[in-house]
């Protein structure tokens, strides 16, 4: 082996121990809000925006910055595709080697989607090269639908609520629900929420259709609804603050689980069962005590914090 290949060896040591040094100050940096060093998954992200379709579109040239997730490594690296664990030294080492050695590797492939692009076949490569101070990457593309356009500095969290302000002036456009009823509130922190009011207001259309002489329009069954079903589900919730029960959630979120179980309930007890009991039961079982519940994240957190550090030196 010649002095070049050592020199080589020596320096993709180097550079995968500095690039781990700069993935466990970014953990460090990012503690209190562990998502902004996360990397997006592929899988999550599709789930989220669900896709109709997908496209080939063949070799391009992808800028680095915004490839933000992976289908399958999402794990091993960060936002910033800076390796994460120490198994992975020699598999990016060798990248590097070819990099320093000048050797052209095939194009990696990737997923296109809202704008932004996903690992599929090449996490290393995204890694050493970014590492390198590379500004783009040849890549064959494959292409997924989506009326949702993707920041780079997303997190899945941030794509969601994305997803759900799309959702919800999409809903509000369709159906006139704000003018109707005066209520802007109706809010969800999930997407696919507004088509189950949605399919709530039609089946709310159908019982009424059935009692009347002649055909109910949607704008009145959604009235009806609104004033005789939801508002009144929403005001036990408010009443008893069953809310505080469910951090992070809103009162609509609430809505629909309640009555997803109080339905349950009626098919288990019978009909006469009362949806503020149901209210009440869903509350109980499946509601947390906010304090004890944010003592255990905590605790979970630094100890996974200081397990890290301890990790680190001990391989120093």
């Amino acid at each position: 082996m010649n002095e070049t290949n050592l020199y080589h060896q020596s320096q993709a040591s180097e550079d995968f121990s500095r690039a781990r040094a700069k993935a466990f100050l970014s953990r460090i940096q990012n503690f209190l809000n562990a998502d902004k060093d996360r990397l997006l998954s592929f899988n999550d992200v599709k789930e989220i925006l669900k896709p109709k379709n997908e496209s080939y579109r063949g070799m391009q040239v992808v800028s680095l910055d915004l490839i933000v997730g992976s289908e399958g490594r999402y794990r091993d690296f960060n936002k910033y595709f800076l390796p994460k664990a120490e198994h992975l030294r020699h598999r990016w080492e060798r990248v590097d080697l070819a990099h320093l050695n000048d050797i052209i590797l095939p194009a990696i492939q990737l997923y296109e989607i809202g704008g932004v692009y996903f690992v599929r076949d090449g996490n290393h490569r995204v890694s050493v090269a970014r590492s390198q101070g590379t500004e783009s990457i040849d890549a064959e593309v494959t292409s997924l639908s989506s009326e949702i356009r993707i920041d780079p500095e997303m997190t899945a969290d941030e794509l969601r609520k994305a997803v759900v302000d799309y959702e919800k002036n999409i809903f509000y456009e369709k159906t006139d629900f704000g003018a109707l009823t005066d209520c802007y509130e109706l809010d969800f922190t999930a997407p696919g929420r507004y088509d189950v009011i949605y399919n709530h207001i039609l089946v709310h259309k159908y019982f009424l259709n059935e009692r009347a002489k002649g055909e109910i329009s949607f704008a009145d069954a959604l009235v009806s609804w609104y004033n005789n079903v939801y508002k009144p589900i929403i005001d036990v919730i408010k009443e008893e603050r069953l809310y505080t029960r469910f951090p992070g959630r809103t009162v609509s979120d609430l809505y629909v689980w309640i009555v997803k179980h109080w339905d349950f309930l009626k098919k288990k007890y019978g009909v006469h069962f009362s949806m503020n009991d149901a209210a009440r039961d869903y509350s109980q079982k499946y509601g947390t005590d906010t304090k004890s519940s944010f003592l255990n994240r905590l605790t979970l957190s630094l100890a996974r914090f200081f397990s890290a550090i301890v990790t680190l030196f001990r391989r120093r």
